[in-house]
């Protein structure tokens, strides 16, 4: 078990609070090629309704769910919802499970240097105890923006809906990513990527009744971009007949202006497109494609449109 800072060990409870998650994708799904259609991952118990709140991607467009107690029963399952915005997903079993649930906590509370603790489902050498080594913007290539997001070291090797746990023993985020030579942490070590469980406490009631947040989706243009160290700006992936690529972009482009203005950095792109309006709005978009500029118009769509159904009831 590996330890930093002083804090108290989780207690049975709330390890006990921690469940597997397995999911199986179709082939056909849109995150199938990215994501794999075989996925794992952790989720955190946090009603005693039974609903679980994980990592969205785990489950996003699963046909079948099944969810792993640390007692060792296995129980089918079904995604509630999907939150594209914040990145969570939850879930519940289709029968009983009993088991504890984690207290809400709030990673306002979590200062940089805050001693915490990162578990995932399973045995107590799954406990990692790390540090917060920086709270700041996230962007993800997949268009995905946090403007905080929570990083701690050293790094939990089993981080997919990891628990981020505070002090006195409350949930305060899960876990979204592995960064490596993250610059923040101690000699560029590896660090966890936390998604703030304070995002999902506004949008809850609004996924369980409806599976996503009823505020208007945010135009997507179905692309990953990558962001080099110098803010240039690649498209390196493009959804088949999705905005994008029916806009004719192609992996290799370098993006150059939106609405006709520069972006340097993914944020500031995402937060341009963002800006026009709800998804349906069109985005113009200047790139650099060898050695020409080409402009194209872009028809944004509701992601959601996209995405299979899956298990969701």
């Amino acid at each position: 078990m590996r330890t930093t800072g002083t804090l108290m060990r989780p207690s049975t409870l709330q390890l006990d609070a921690m469940v597997s998650i397995k999911a199986h994708i179709p082939d056909d799904a849109m995150s199938a090629s990215l994501l794999g259609t075989e996925r794992t991952g952790h989720g955190a118990r946090i009603r005693e309704d039974g609903l679980i709140a994980t990592i969205g991607y785990v489950i996003s467009e699963a046909e079948t769910v099944w969810i792993g107690a640390n007692n060792g029963a296995l129980v089918p399952g079904f995604a509630v919802g999907y939150d594209f915005d914040s990145g969570f997903g939850l879930v519940r079993p289709t029968m009983p499970m009993e088991g504890p649930t984690f207290e809400l906590g709030t990673t306002a509370t979590l200062s940089v240097g805050a001693p915490v603790t990162v578990t995932s489902s399973g045995p107590a050498d799954q406990i990692v105890h790390a540090e917060v080594v920086a709270k700041q913007e996230f962007a993800g290539r997949w268009e995905y923006l946090l403007e905080e997001a929570i990083f701690t070291s050293p790094a939990h090797d089993s981080w997919s809906g990891a628990a981020l746990i505070d002090g006195d023993g409350r949930l305060c985020g899960l876990g979204s990513l592995l960064i490596q030579g993250f610059e923040s942490g101690e000699d560029g070590s590896a660090a966890n990527m936390f998604v703030p469980i304070d995002l999902l406490e506004p949008i809850i009631d609004d996924i369980c009744e409806h599976g996503r947040r009823t505020s208007p989706p945010r135009p997507w243009l179905g692309v990953l971009v990558h962001e080099d160290q110098n803010d240039r700006l690649t498209i390196v992936g493009v959804y088949r007949n999705c905005p994008a690529d029916k806009a004719g972009l192609k992996p290799g482009d370098v993006i150059l202006r939106v609405d006709d203005a520069p972006v340097k950095g993914l944020a500031t792109m995402l937060r341009t497109v963002w800006n026009l309006g709800r998804a349906g709005v069109e985005v113009p978009i200047s790139v650099l494609r060898d050695t020409k500029t080409l402009h194209t118009v872009v028809e944004s769509d509701d992601r959601a449109v996209f995405q299979r159904v899956g298990t969701v009831q």
